[in-house]
């Protein structure tokens, strides 16, 4: 049975009551309902009752979802992605959530504020969402700072590092060392996004020879930061736009490295699969999310996984907005799934519904 099924219930108050409420805070702003959302989540996970009565709900793990990934051990395979908590100011409330993981960032070695407003758009019949938020965030100093303050969080942490707007393509590599650097104690596993389409020129640096520098120097800073241990995992995330021929030179350039995952997929630049009445958002610049990404994530994954012959784990991100749609990029070969937009239309019962399907 589809979880998500007209018989099923919770999705159905989701959509037809609290949706409603939420998508009106903010005056209907997206961006200043995230912020809204955000701040209740963090006063929330200030408050350990509150917690508790949350994880209740949604955070009882089933039985028999623990696994190991890269050397990490999850709780659950399904992750929070980045771009959702870029400065991890509600890390406790995402666990009573369900979530197994959670990844923050994308953070710059330099705070910015990132492109100009409006900048996130939902597209509500089409189930997904343009952004172009060019990476705003406090810096990765302060991000340190945080997470120095919170201690262990009792689940696996992701950090995402990007490059600084104001850095030059050729000053990126030493802007990614340097926040690898600051947060290396306080993550789990590092994404290296090379991927997003709103810093300008940051794509380029999927490019094997830019690549190669830039994956090196991370390695390198890694391993000297982990002082005779296995150095942390590093991923790339890369975008759903490149071609096979791309994908599999950068998968050689990951393989000779030693990096330890691929993140598939970043927003797409693409506008297929939108409903008529999200033709007028259509044209609107960034990166769209949701399920117009749905097919092309898994078939991104699929191609990984079979290039790779399953020797490069996956995370699987992308169209996520039901339990079959995590598991049809499990079968596509990913090792652990993140969600981001599918928690904005289907709300967290969408969690502990995936979490639930894959114990079967």
């Amino acid at each position: 049975m589809n979880a998500d099924a007209p018989g099923n219930k919770g999705p159905m108050i989701y959509r037809g009551v609290v949706r409603p409420v939420l998508y009106r805070l903010g005056r209907g702003d997206a961006e200043r309902a995230h912020e809204q959302t955000l701040r209740g989540l963090r006063r929330l996970g200030r408050v350990p009752g509150a917690v508790k009565a949350l994880a209740r709900t949604y955070g009882v793990l089933p039985g028999g979802l623990e696994r190991t990934v890269f050397g990490v051990r999850f709780p659950s395979p399904v992750g929070l992605a980045a771009g959702m908590d870029k400065n991890g100011v509600a890390l406790p409330a995402w666990r009573a959530l369900g979530f197994g993981f959670v990844e923050v960032g994308t953070v710059t070695a330099e705070p910015q504020p990132g492109n100009p407003k409006p900048r996130l758009f939902r597209l509500v019949e089409s189930e997904g969402v343009i952004n172009r938020m060019g990476f705003n965030n406090e810096g990765s100093e302060a991000l340190a700072g945080r997470l120095a303050a919170y201690g262990d969080l009792g689940y696996p942490l992701g950090i995402s590092i990007g490059k600084s707007k104001i850095t030059p393509l050729d000053k990126a590599v030493e802007d990614y060392v340097t926040s690898l650097r600051r947060l290396y104690q306080y993550g789990d596993y590092f994404a290296v996004n090379v991927s997003s389409p709103n810093t300008p020129g940051l794509r380029s640096l999927q490019d094997a020879g830019q690549l190669r520098e830039l994956l090196a120097a991370l390695h390198a800073e890694a391993g000297s930061r982990a002082a005779g241990a296995t150095p942390k995992p590093i991923l790339v995330k890369i975008a759903p736009d490149l071609t096979e021929q791309a994908i599999d030179e950068l998968l050689g350039v990951c393989t000779d490295v030693g990096i330890a995952g691929i993140i598939a997929t970043n927003t797409t630049i693409g506008r297929s699969g939108l409903a008529p009445a999200d033709q007028a958002l259509a044209a609107e610049a960034g990166g769209l999310s949701g399920r117009p990404l749905t097919e092309l994530s898994a078939k991104t994954v699929a191609h990984i996984h079979a290039e790779t012959q399953g020797a490069l784990p996956i995370i699987g991100v992308g169209g996520i907005l039901d339990p079959d749609d995590a598991s049809r990029l499990f079968d596509a070969g990913a090792s652990l799934v993140q969600i981001y937009t599918g928690l904005i239309y289907r709300g967290p019962g969408l969690v502990r519904r995936t979490n639930r399907r894959l114990a079967r």
